[in-house]
């Protein structure tokens, strides 16, 4: 018979694949890159082939885009796949030393388009209207 903290072991083990498997399949499916923490939005959302951005740009280590900060440092290899960017990018302000949502996005995405000199660097080519 199995005792009790093995049973809970491997049945919180057993949610976090299922959890992980769940998030790392919602990305596959995402088109655009919305917060809902934008409650009207300036323009439409960035257009975004998660997927397909990244077998284009050859990024494989999800930890590029879906940083992890702890106590204002970079953990390396950490992530927060599946955690809005919006928990700890807030709106407008800056709180601490964390950039607001929209600079957020904005930062990460255009400063990678420049370094590797490609990728859409204007606001209409990521922000398509329909």
């Amino acid at each position: 018979m199995i005792n009790n903290k093995l049973f809970l072991k491997l049945f919180w083990i057993v949610c976090l694949v299922v959890l992980i498997s769940h998030l790392t399949m919602a990305q596959e499916d995402m088109k655009f890159i919305k917060s809902p923490a934008f409650k009207k939005h300036q323009r439409p959302p960035a257009v975004f082939y998660h997927d397909q951005h990244n077998e284009k740009a050859g990024i494989e280590d999800c930890s590029i885009c879906h940083h992890y900060y702890e106590n204002g440092k970079l953990v390396e290899g950490a992530m927060s796949v599946g955690q809005p960017c919006s928990d700890c990018h807030h709106l407008k302000k800056y709180k601490g030393n964390k950039i607001p949502l929209m600079d957020a996005y904005h930062n990460r995405c255009i400063q990678c388009h420049k370094q590797r000199k490609k990728g859409p660097l204007a606001c209409g080519e990521c922000h398509v209207k329909k």
